[in-house]
């Protein structure tokens, strides 16, 4: 759901005023980091994976309100999930959970996703496993943009 310019939903403001998973996990299988330049947000994902399932996440997040719950969100939806199933993770089930979020404010979404790649990319990395090339493509793509 697109929303006005500004109008924040409720579980929004929810996740902002008490987010989930907050903080940092100490020698993650993965983390992730992503940062927008324009509008400042840094967010910095953790997962610990055992056999092949996600079974704890955590997020670091200098941000907006949609920043940290889009953060917050993400590590709700991917708890428990493969990582096959969190590779395939989408930008519009952030927003869903959300019940929408402004239009200025889509690319927290997009954040939390890429950081999400990027800590299950340093996992399979780590573990020497097979990287996927949605993910290798997308890891890509972040380091571009962020030289």
């Amino acid at each position: 759901m697109i929303r006005s310019q500004f109008q924040y939903s409720k579980k929004v403001l929810k996740h902002f005023r008490n987010p989930h998973n907050l903080g940092k996990i100490k020698d993650p299988s993965g983390a992730g980091e992503v940062g927008n330049m324009a509008c400042g947000d840094v967010m910095k994902l953790y997962i610990k994976v055992k056999s092949n399932v996600i079974t704890e996440v955590k997020f670091e997040t200098y941000g907006c309100a949609a920043a940290i719950a889009t953060s917050s969100v993400i590590t709700d939806l991917v708890k428990g999930k493969s990582i096959k199933e969190a590779i395939k993770m989408t930008n519009k089930e952030v927003i869903d959970s959300l019940d929408g979020l402004p239009p200025i404010k889509i690319h927290c979404s997009l954040l939390s996703i890429d950081a999400l790649s990027e800590a299950i990319y340093d996992y399979l990395v780590k573990e020497n496993l097979e990287i996927p090339k949605e993910v290798v493509l997308r890891h890509q793509r972040l380091k571009v943009h962020s030289s």
